[in-house]
């Protein structure tokens, strides 16, 4: 499995949002310089993620983007879910009638623990565990992305 550069990009952007929460809001060409991804991708990322209800768009001179909730009630599911959609690692994880092994099907289960390992990751951290890491506040290691 390969992320597409939808969620490697807008994970970045939204981080951005979460890092400045509380400041104001801020415009998409500050986030493009910053994580160097152009204005019109991250336009779209925006529209994403904002259809999904993580960030809201404010008009106006001091206008841009901010999150709509704190960034430790922002999972990190929802903005993955928002940006890719479901995962799913295998078609009959989502649709058992798909294949006629399904029931007995050893590799099944297989994607079904990989898949369960990515969600376990994805919903055990929040938007706010990631500023954490960002400013060094998380024991050991630092991380970008």
């Amino acid at each position: 499995m390969k992320l597409s550069s939808r969620s490697r990009y807008g994970f970045r952007a939204i981080l951005e949002l979460a890092i400045g929460y509380g400041e104001g809001p801020l415009r998409i060409k500050t986030i493009a310089e910053k994580e160097d991804i152009s204005n019109k991708y991250l336009e779209q990322l925006m529209a994403m993620l904002k259809s999904a209800g993580l960030i809201r768009s404010v008009r106006g001179p001091r206008g841009g983007y901010s999150l709509t909730r704190p960034p430790g009630q922002v999972g990190l599911r929802e903005i993955f879910v928002a940006l890719e959609g479901p995962l799913t690692t295998t078609e009959c994880l989502e649709h058992p009638d798909y294949c006629p092994r399904c029931t007995d099907c050893v590799t099944r289960q297989i994607w079904a623990q990989v898949h369960d390992a990515i969600m376990s990751v994805l919903d055990s951290m929040s938007l706010q565990d990631l500023v954490d890491k960002t400013n060094g506040v998380d024991k050991g290691d630092n991380y970008q992305i």
